[in-house]
């Protein structure tokens, strides 16, 4: 089976696609390498406290360093999944050879909506996001 390199992509890449990346991770999928960049992102930060504890709550630990979307992140990828209409545009608007492997996460499992931002959000929001999340990997690792 050939390696399928998955990116994730939001805005800080501090909530929902380091979230999306080690709902993934957690998978263990042989054949499938996940990372995550954001539109604006500064490069070294850390995922937000919160997302980190709702992870944990899946008994899933992660280390993450933010890092801004960068050609070499786009050139690794099989596929850019966004978590927004928004994030998409943004991505192809810089990225033009992004066109054909860039979607959003619910337009790739034949959906239409974003995934809400939980930034600023309470720890219930962050759940919220995290089960939204863990449905759409559930759809995703089918489809991988």
């Amino acid at each position: 089976m050939s390696q399928t390199n998955v990116l994730f992509v939001c805005t800080g890449n501090t909530c929902r696609s380091p979230m999306a990346e080690a709902l993934l991770k957690h998978k263990q999928l042989p054949h499938v390498q996940v990372r995550s960049a954001g539109v604006f992102a500064f490069d070294g930060s850390d995922a937000s406290p919160h997302a980190k504890a709702v992870l944990a709550e899946k008994g899933i630990h992660i280390q993450h360093q933010s890092s801004l979307l960068t050609k070499e992140h786009v050139d690794w990828a099989t596929y850019i999944l966004t978590m927004t209409e928004s994030h998409k545009q943004h991505v192809l608007s810089r990225f033009p050879e992004a066109e054909g492997k860039t979607f959003t996460l619910y337009e790739f499992l034949g959906d239409s909506k974003d995934v809400i931002d939980p930034f600023g959000g309470s720890i219930d929001v962050y759940r919220q996001t995290r089960d939204e999340l863990e449905q759409a990997i559930e759809k995703l690792h089918k489809k991988l």
